[in-house]
């Protein structure tokens, strides 16, 4: 037994830290798929399972093999093993799940979301987190001297174990994460538990190859895997990041600055450089304000729940007078980006808030309200209930109207149904209108029976002819909602489940020409066609 070993201590900190990495590479593993799988209840749901499930297995092993071979090495290399793959997470972890993504999307026909999210973690965390299960068990008879204290010994590792897992709750997410990003967080507690192990091997006799070769891998992890570079593809962003609450992308093309949140494609906030319409959804959101009356009222208030970088609220600016712009969002580094990247105007005040929390905090009222906050299948439920609904209805003027984006357009009882049925419940007029080459529906409520008229008003009013054009279009293709009884409440609101389905059929529409040809020509065709 080596010296160190006297120490009750030195075996008291290794189950403290193995409580706290556990911890830490839990929340970073859901930083990690959150840019592929989003970062929903179900994916959080898929992590917390299969690390449990390591763990389970981790305290039986662990148990078992103590009382057959009491060997401290063979804790201590697992530790080792531990760290060295935590610490190679970083290098490999996005190539492991592209690759498993590609696998899922031509062999799974349902649920996508769910079978690729668990693959991914069963791949990738499962066993590091083993072999971490095995540390409590092992200590619990390498620190135990006799049987009339094993109750205090076991309860003192608990102890230890538990203190550590909440350090390591909360130091991901509050420090590490925000401050150097999710593959150097990684880094920090992959380093901590090989730290721990190269104490025990270099503390008395016995061999040490293991633990150099352990040394020179984590040295390599940390210069080819220090940067949290999720879109590898891209070499020319202008930022890439992390805060509490989102990864973060920036990204410069000829026309345009583009923000994405949390996936590695698609579009969340835009900038045109022509100051134009974007050819997005904002645009046909442009119709509320007309709506509300712009044009007719010397002023008109705007409040935009989920601000993003600015975009509504810039062309509000843009193209009606007398308008006052106010945002609500929850990222603050979002709306930092937006002042350095999107060029916010300096008169939209931003409050970094929950948009419920706000409307429940304030007692302003708006001509339109604007909720923004849906991004694929993290709709938060708590902005998707007859109760929120109920307090946007709350905040609006007489007249005003409530305009959603609404981006899982999907097949019958889908999403978007049950949030217009929820809708339906607290605003008499409601009207839909899809977005032209693109998954989102925008929907327009209000308890004024004239809105369309209000609307035609408005468009003769333009004196943009771009934008008329566009009211134009928009105005022809408005659908009255015929509600049904699909009610979501904050009781009951299944949103993630139900945007799951969406997203399962927005897949297999866009690789069924793929899984055709591999299905007739094997991988082969597949490369051919690509």
């Amino acid at each position: 037994m080596r010296p160190i070993l006297k120490n009750k201590l030195y075996l008291y900190l290794t189950e403290f830290f193995a409580g706290m990495s556990v911890m830490a590479v839990e929340l970073g593993a859901s930083r990690l798929l959150a840019p592929y799988f989003s970062s929903s209840q179900i994916v959080w749901t898929i992590i917390i399972g299969t690390i449990m499930i390591a763990m389970a297995l981790g305290n039986v092993y662990g148990g078992r093999k103590a009382d057959k071979d009491p060997n401290p090495d063979k804790l201590y290399r697992r530790i080792l093993i531990a760290a060295v793959w935590i610490g190679l997470i970083p290098v490999l972890g996005k190539y492991i799940i592209l690759g498993i993504s590609a696998l899922m999307i031509f062999s799974v026909n349902a649920n996508y979301l769910i079978w690729a999210a668990f693959a991914a973690c069963m791949v990738i965390f499962v066993f590091p987190l083993f072999l971490l299960g095995t540390v409590t068990p092992s200590l619990a008879k390498y620190t135990m001297e006799n049987l009339e204290d094993n109750a205090r010994v076991v309860g003192s590792l608990g102890a230890a174990n538990t203190i550590g897992s909440i350090i390591g709750t909360f130091v991901p997410t509050f420090v590490t994460i925000p401050a150097v990003g999710t593959a150097i967080t990684f880094l920090i507690f992959a380093g901590i538990l090989l730290a721990l192990a190269l104490v025990y091997f270099f503390s008395g006799k016995g061999r040490r190859g293991g633990a150099i070769a352990a040394l020179a891998l984590f040295l390599g992890s940390c210069i080819f895997g220090h940067q949290s570079n999720f879109a590898f593809w891209k070499t020319e962003l202008r930022y890439e990041g992390e805060s509490v609450y989102n990864y973060l992308q920036v990204e410069e093309t000829e026309r345009s600055v583009i923000l994405s949140t949390n996936v590695l494609f698609g579009v969340q906030s835009i900038k045109m450089k022509d100051e134009g319409l974007t050819g997005m959804y904002y645009d046909y959101a442009l119709a509320a304000p007309l709506m509300a009356g712009a044009g007719e009222k010397e002023q008109l208030d705007v409040l935009i729940l989920g601000m993003g970088t600015g975009t509504y609220g810039r062309q509000c600016l843009r193209y009606f007078d007398g308008v006052t712009v106010e945002g609500v969002e929850i990222d603050e580094k979002i709306t930092a980006l937006a002042r350095e990247h999107f060029d916010l105007p300096a008169e939209i005040r931003v409050s970094t808030y929950d948009g419920r929390a706000f409307l429940a905090a304030v007692d302003s009222k708006y001509d339109v309200i604007m909720v923004d906050a849906y991004q694929d299948i993290t709709i938060p439920f708590q902005m998707a209930s007859v109760e929120f609904f109920t307090l946007v209805r709350d905040h609006l003027k007489e007249g005003g109207v409530m305009v959603v984006n609404m981006n899982m357009r999907g097949e019958e009882d889908s999403i978007n149904q049950y949030l217009a049925d929820t809708i339906s419940v607290v605003f008499s007029q409601v009207y839909t209108v899809d977005v032209t080459g693109d998954t989102n529906r925008e929907l327009f409520a209000s308890n004024t029976p004239d809105l369309l008229s209000s609307l035609e008003r408005g468009i003769a009013l333009c004196q943009d002819p771009e934008l008329r054009g566009m009211m134009t279009r928009v105005s022809g293709r408005l659908v009255p909602y015929e509600a049904g009884n699909r009610i979501m409440t904050d009781d009951r609101a299944p949103v993630e489940l139900l945007s799951m389905q969406v997203m399962d059929q927005l897949i297999d529409r866009e690789v069924a020409y793929y899984r055709a040809i591999y299905e007739e020509q094997g991988i082969q065709g597949l490369i051919d066609g690509l």
